[in-house]
């Protein structure tokens, strides 16, 4: 419980004026029906011809030997004027308006309730999704996206329907049984002290059952987290699990964990089974024992209990039995949602070291250098770049070669901040990068990457992402500078037609060239290309290129490349190997040095 109400501090507080609303009317709920319940009193008396008679009417004040006097005087009233068969109706009229607002109230306090629990499901599924778009790329390194993607789904929803589901068990429930108690206090100390003993026994029992759910839960959320990203794989890899006949294997691997998530939530679903049957029979143990324990005190000497206030006792009490019996279903369902929010937050609380110091300086433009001073970086203990120094000087075009993980697109990933080194620094203008913020160090770059990512959108979303309040005409320029205006416009809806995921409906050429025509209308001081022709066909190639080559006009640029007769014009070409630059220089220096570059020329030209 304690991890339930620190959950509730962390949410709540936004809805505090609806949370104290809720709580109103729930007091008032819970007063109008014990008074409706109290009301059955002089009607039983009446049935069973008890009803004593007063003829004096009393001062008005709020205690209970005033109230009852005066009740029954006005019973005593009409009893005598109009007979006994119309005070069963007088006093059912004063039961029908205690019961109509009590239920009007209860109304009120679900209506307040509804408004913040889809309040604070709609902030937790914000903040998850807003932290993710935070968070550095190493958090991502070491997280499947399908167990992500279940955090941020499938545990929201389960929080939703457990904790956010039980906050009526806080706050509607003890308030009912509190109020309730003071009734049977009233009609009965006795026989509620007894109750007393009775009730802390059962909830232990409660208790113990519901021990082991939050750990199930925990569990069974993890395992389907497995699930969803086998089946985020196998979507991915589709064509190379066709290609190599792997239909069986993908099928056996995903029947296996499905099997293995069958058998948890077997054994988490009978525990939970277990809620309302052992709430029931632990109920019906206490209601014997309060009737045996009633009957002892009705036939006790002295006795101020008769038969008319037992029955209305018991149907006060049983007000509380649904009540407790939601705390024992809320308690089980609690558990389950503490191990779903857990595992959510994984996510919320996860250590963010890429942010603004408190003294980051503005950064708007770009005027002199990039400088690579002493960089080391290392992926956990595998160190990636070692004691790296390079200058990138405005307006020069630097070239990145070498074989595939020597370094190149580590490299490249610093500037931009997507990791920050272990040692040394990089430098814009002389100023660390670490000392600027974030935001300004990326409006800075502009990236075309080798895979080109673009969203499930029309061909203008995508040309602008990132650009606020982009124009027709902009984007249309910068597609014509791409080499992609031409194919755009023979679409049905031109810049209004949907590119599919991933950019499906189109060749890997034309995702490119929309790629470069999202780098084009940014208009970036330094453009980051990595490797952004490499899986091109020729003719696709030649135009991405010549894309390509307008976008880095007398612009700073950073280029990875493989096939080297790409970069034949770079100001200077770095040869990485091994997390280290072992060459640097044009090409026909490189090339007539005879090194590692001359080499891989060699092997590229034959």
């Amino acid at each position: 419980m304690k991890d339930f109400i620190q959950i509730l501090k962390r949410f709540i507080p936004p809805y505090k004026r609806a949370l104290v609303l809720s709580i109103f009317y729930n007091i008032i709920s819970a007063l109008f029906s014990g008074i409706a319940m109290l009301f059955m009193i002089p009607i039983l008396e009446v049935l069973f011809q008890t009803a004593k008679e007063v003829d004096v009417l009393l001062p008005w004040q709020m205690t209970k030997d005033v109230l009852a006097n005066n009740l029954y005087y006005y019973v005593t009233l009409v009893k005598l004027k109009y007979g006994v068969v119309l005070v069963m109706p007088f006093i059912g009229l004063f039961m029908l308006v205690a019961t109509l607002i009590k239920v009007g109230s209860m109304y009120m306090a679900d209506h307040e309730m509804v408004g913040i629990r889809n309040g604070v499901v709609k902030d937790l599924r914000t903040q998850i999704f807003n932290k993710l778009m935070r968070l550095p790329m190493a958090y991502f390194s070491d997280e499947r996206k399908g167990d992500l993607i279940s955090r941020a789904t499938g545990d929201v929803t389960e929080v939703e329907g457990s904790i956010m589901a039980s906050i009526n068990m806080l706050f509607k429930n003890p308030i009912m049984i509190i109020v309730s108690v003071g009734f049977l206090f009233a009609i009965s100390y006795q026989l509620t002290i007894f109750v007393f003993i009775m009730l802390p026994i059962a909830g232990w029992i409660i208790g113990k059952t519901g021990k082991t759910l939050k750990h199930k839960s925990k569990e069974s959320r993890t395992k389907l987290g497995d699930l969803l990203g086998i089946v985020e794989e196998a979507l991915g890899g589709l064509r190379i699990i066709k290609a190599f006949n792997a239909e069986p294997k993908m099928e056996r691997w995903y029947g296996d964990e499905t099997e293995q998530y069958r058998t948890i939530m077997n054994k988490l679903q009978r525990r939970y089974a277990l809620a309302h049957p052992v709430s029931e029979f632990l109920g019906t143990i206490v209601m014997v024992f309060i009737v045996w324990f009633g009957a002892i005190i009705i036939n006790g000497e002295g006795s101020t209990l008769d038969g008319a206030s037992f029955i209305a006792y018991i149907g006060v009490f049983y007000q509380i039995i649904n009540p407790a019996k939601q705390f024992s279903t809320g308690y089980f369902n609690v558990q389950k949602g503490l191990a779903a929010m857990e595992r959510i937050d994984t996510i919320l609380l996860a250590e963010n070291k890429i942010t603004d110091k408190a003294t980051a300086v503005d950064k708007k433009g770009f005027e002199t250098a990039v400088e690579y001073k002493n960089v080391t970086f290392a992926y956990k203990d595998k160190k990636v770049l070692k004691n790296v120094s390079v200058s990138i000087p405005k307006g020069k075009m630097v070239a990145l070669v070498g074989q595939s993980g020597s370094g190149k697109t580590t490299f490249v990933d610093l500037m931009p901040r997507f990791y920050d080194i272990q040692e040394g620094s990089i430098e814009i203008d002389g100023t660390d990068i670490r000392d600027m913020k974030v935001f300004d160090v990326r409006e800075l770059m502009g990236n075309v990457n080798q895979e080109a990512i673009l969203f499930n959108d029309s061909f203008f979303n995508n040309i602008a992402f990132g650009v606020e309040d982009a124009t027709l005409e902009q984007v249309e320029n910068a597609a014509k500078v791409a080499n992609a205006h031409e194919f755009i416009m023979a679409t049905e809806n031109g810049y209004d037609s949907v590119v599919g995921d991933r950019g499906g409906n189109l060749s890997g050429g034309q995702r490119q060239r929309i790629s470069i025509a999202r780098a084009v209308l940014k208009n970036p001081d330094i453009l980051i290309l990595d490797e952004a022709t490499s899986a091109l066909d020729t003719e696709s190639e030649k135009l991405v290129q010549e894309a390509l080559e307008n976008l880095m006009n007398s612009r700073t640029s950073v280029v990875i490349a493989h096939r080297l007769s790409t970069v034949r014009n770079a100001d200077m070409i770095c040869v990485f190997d091994d997390g280290e630059i072992v060459e640097r220089g044009t090409h026909d220096e490189l090339k007539a040095k005879g090194g590692v570059y001359s080499k891989l020329h060699d092997l590229q030209v034959r």
